[in-house]
């Protein structure tokens, strides 16, 4: 079963310097949930973008064939570790179809707040 489409873009992301809560669970962080119900493993490339520099990336991930991932940005180290407290957005880029959600968790207050949607594709 294939799902998906090859090409995503989520405009909107920031992750907040600190947090409130215990880690790993309640730290501040962005991610992309990535779906790849297909049969062949998915190979993805993401490349942010910035209002005042050059882009970074790509940072390269796999996600077995019939598998999920919860990818945090702020896990992301090669070839450079996201900033934390600078704007950016992403584009996902992968050689089979994949579903991706972004979401994120700002635990700056001890009030938590989670926000998440369906990336964009064409």
């Amino acid at each position: 079963m294939e799902v998906g489409k090859k090409l995503w873009a989520i405009a909107e992301g920031y992750i907040p310097g600190y947090g409130t809560g215990p880690a790993p669970d309640f730290i501040s962080h962005e991610a992309a949930c990535i779906l790849n119900a297909g049969a062949h493993d998915a190979h993805i490339e993401i490349t942010l973008f910035f209002a005042d520099r050059e882009p970074a990336g790509p940072y390269r991930v796999t996600v077995g064939a019939r598998r999920t991932l919860h990818l945090r940005f702020n896990n992301l180290t090669d070839p450079e570790p996201v900033p934390l407290e600078t704007d950016y957005s992403s584009v996902i880029q992968s050689d089979v179809p994949i579903v991706v959600q972004h979401t994120r968790l700002d635990s700056r207050q001890t009030a938590n707040a989670l926000i998440s949607t369906i990336a964009y594709t064409q």
